[in-house]
């Protein structure tokens, strides 16, 4: 059977880009999501030669289910940020959000940064009381009933729920390099994680993951997984005689291109088209520390960076492509689907079943890390994933440990926004919405919030590390904020039986300890340094923390 005729094509093309959501008909595609909406009729009625056209179209594409399929797959479709953020709001009925605050705080919407205005909501959920108000007593009631119920409604209205029918992926390695760190020997791997993308053919994702081991270990190792660019750390250069081979056989190469550059070359004849890699001083952390890498193997562990990007976009316009895209079949989300965040912690999930499968691995020790919106993802991923046995959350401020309902810098209302309501799900938009069909609602109506994503690690190892303002990392991210989530998240790691920060005060008037002073004493630490934006001067603190509470390395050799 051929596919619809370029006219069906093209009124289907134009219903998507004009948001004509009820011309979608499950004549023309019967296996897509409907997501039409009566009020597109109702802004722009159909005049008579539109309609008989529309039942014209339907007519000559309705055929059976199979036979549609193979015949015809359509494109993604193709929003800019702002059209897909609408279409969210379309979707919900919102017609106007409240904007943002300004991070410029010499701006006249600037946010706000006074204490005493900071909680206008200043109960948070209590993540040891179940919906119907009864207190849990026990750690089973805990696994049981609350923690699925506070999974549930992170899920609904703030991250998203994960579709069922999520691809598989199929991991490779692509290279190995032997490499030096530091001063140490490591074996690194350039992996290539394919997503099954079969039952949607037109959108592709390939998940880039490089993994770093030691090659002296003499046991499996356990390995800190990074958010950030994945690639070789210290690619393995040729040697003097390898790179004179290279450097002749390009020459020859080219003189058989170009006879005339023989002799060119003979008047250049010290000119190489490769020179050696020059030596570069390792870039030290601002505190004089080496790099994170180098850190972490000095100490013994392996690590690998996966790539956010790999695995779905970080603006608006890419959720029609990457994972949810690809789910989706290029079709834009409806509102309680996964946003950027949640997808990002997917893919570090696959990242975490192929380290698995690696004998060298530690597969009851891995970690999760990242900084600012990748920390965000790090507290996402270590909250869902209960694999993973450990997390370094940095500076991840609202979205991450910050509570939603604080009014200090960041603001619900930013993650609402154009600019970063992709990291959520759409049903989160509601409570940015100043104007909408289910009313108007703030952030003081979130069932859950900050404390109880960190209630969810618990008992696992859970670090929530910051900077300071004054070396760039800003107070708009309210590391106030997330110290008092923090503090509010304790009860739950004490009664699975773990050791929480260590405070007794309430989370409403707990004081900060001072800056590099870190409480380390329990699974759940804290420590703002005196660094910027960035976790780096934490990193040997988290080192030697986990190791003390896993036994390994300098601390296995103490006991």
């Amino acid at each position: 059977m051929q596919r619809p005729s370029t006219h069906a094509r093209q009124a289907y093309a134009d219903c998507v880009s004009k948001q004509y959501y009820g011309c979608r008909t499950k004549a023309l595609y019967p296996s897509e999501p409907q997501i039409s909406s009566s009020e597109s009729f109702v802004r722009r009625p159909f005049s008579l030669p539109t309609l008989v056209f529309t039942f014209a179209l339907a007519g000559c594409a309705c055929v059976s289910h199979a036979q549609a399929n193979s015949a015809y797959t359509p494109p993604p479709v193709t929003f800019t940020a702002a059209q897909d953020h609408q279409n969210m709001m379309d979707q919900l009925g919102i017609k106007r959000l409240r904007p943002g605050p300004s991070g410029n705080e010499k701006a006249p919407d600037h946010a706000n940064y006074d204490e005493s205005k900071a909680n206008p909501y200043p109960q948070l959920p209590d993540a040891l009381r179940l919906n119907n108000g009864q207190l849990v007593t026990s750690a089973k009631e805990w696994w049981d009933i609350r923690r699925p119920q506070i999974v549930a409604a992170f899920e609904e209205n703030v991250y998203g729920k994960i579709p069922t029918k999520v691809p598989n992926v199929h991991w490779s390695v692509a290279a190995i390099d032997k490499e030096i760190i530091g001063g140490h020997p490591v074996i690194a791997k350039e992996l290539v994680g394919q997503v099954d993308n079969s039952a949607y053919p037109a959108i592709s994702v390939i998940i880039h993951m490089t993994l770093v081991l030691p090659v002296n270990a003499t046991s499996p190792v356990p390995v800190l997984m990074m958010f950030g660019r994945a690639g070789f750390p210290a690619p393995n250069q040729p040697s003097t005689d390898d790179l004179a081979r290279i450097n002749a056989a390009e020459k020859a190469l080219l003189v058989q291109q170009d006879p005339s550059l023989k002799q060119l070359f003979a008047q250049y004849p010290a000119w190489e088209p490769n020179l050696p890699a020059p030596f570069e001083f390792p870039q030290f952390n601002a505190d004089g520390d080496p790099p994170n890498n180098w850190e972490l193997i000095a100490a013994g562990w392996g690590f690998a960076t996966i790539d956010p990007q790999s695995i779905q976009a970080d603006n608006g316009a890419g959720l029609t492509q990457g994972i949810i895209g690809l789910v989706n079949k290029g079709q834009p989300r409806i509102p309680d689907q996964w946003g950027s965040l949640r997808a990002w912690a997917w893919g570090a999930g696959r990242g975490l079943d192929y380290l698995a499968t690696d004998p060298a691995v530690d597969a009851k020790h891995i970690g999760i890390e990242g900084v600012s919106r990748y920390g965000k993802a790090a507290l996402v991923t270590m909250a869902f994933d209960q694999r993973f046995a450990m997390v370094l959350v940095g500076s991840s401020g609202k979205g991450g440990a910050t509570p939603l309902r604080r009014n200090f810098g960041e603001a619900v209302e930013t993650l609402t926004s154009e600019g970063e309501y992709h990291w959520m799900a759409g049903n989160f938009l509601k409570f940015g919405a100043a104007e909408a069909k289910s009313g108007s609602k703030t952030p003081g109506d979130l069932l859950v919030d900050s404390n109880e994503l960190i209630a969810l690690c618990a008992p696992r190892l859970t670090f929530i590390s910051y900077g300071i303002p004054e070396k760039g990392d800003a107070q708009w991210l309210d590391q106030r904020g997330s110290y008092m989530a923090t503090v509010a998240a304790g009860p739950v790691f004490r009664l699975l039986g773990a050791k929480d920060i260590g405070v007794d005060e309430d989370y409403h008037t707990a004081k900060m300890p001072p800056v590099n002073e870190g409480l380390l004493g329990g699974q759940l630490a804290w420590r703002q340094d005196d660094g910027g934006h960035t976790d780096a001067p934490n990193m040997k603190y988290f080192i030697q923390w986990v190791d003390n509470n896993i036994g390994y390395g300098n601390a296995a050799s103490k006991n």
